[in-house]
């Protein structure tokens, strides 16, 4: 009897522990849109866009959304100068491209070549790369890329250069 009861408060506190996983979704106050529909709305409103490439479960995902993310003048910042887009790193939801081709929002980030979350992608109106950026970054950090971004930087120097200038 005793051992039933011990394998029964080991299940429950392995199911407990597993009902708590740490979520990153995108971050709460910001205009995210599905991929499709932000590479159309770019391409109206003459836009660059920002691929947050994340998915559940990541850490640096929930400490870059908590920390950086929550900061209200990159919120303002980020909302006035792109077309935001969440592409979760796990989902089998199809996108269809420009192309008219469909693919998941995972295959899009092996396209992307985004191996790890998050991965900050930076997108003309068009939809092609200007500057991708793993890992957690911090509000200081994504204040600085919108600069380089949005300032037009990014056609005169290489990121490292613009850095080194403008610390």
């Amino acid at each position: 009897m005793r051992r039933n009861v011990w394998s029964y408060v080991l299940v429950m506190m392995g199911v407990m522990v597993c009902a708590h996983p740490v979520f990153a979704d995108p971050p709460a106050g910001y205009p995210f849109l599905r991929f499709d529909n932000a590479l159309k709305v770019a391409k109206e409103q003459n836009k660059k866009i920002l691929v947050y490439y994340g998915r559940y479960g990541c850490g640096y995902c929930d400490k870059t959304n908590k920390e950086s993310f929550s900061d209200p003048v990159l919120r303002k910042l980020y909302i006035e100068h792109y077309v935001l887009t969440y592409v979760d790193a796990e989902s089998g939801q199809r996108l269809t491209l420009p192309t008219g081709e469909q693919v998941t929002e995972m295959e899009l980030g092996a396209r992307l070549k985004a191996v790890v979350t998050p991965v900050f992608i930076y997108m003309d109106s068009e939809g092609q790369p200007l500057l991708k950026v793993p890992g957690f970054q911090t509000a200081h950090d994504l204040r600085r890329y919108d600069r380089y971004i949005y300032g037009g930087f990014y056609t005169k120097k290489t990121l490292a250069e613009y850095l080194a200038q403008n610390p």
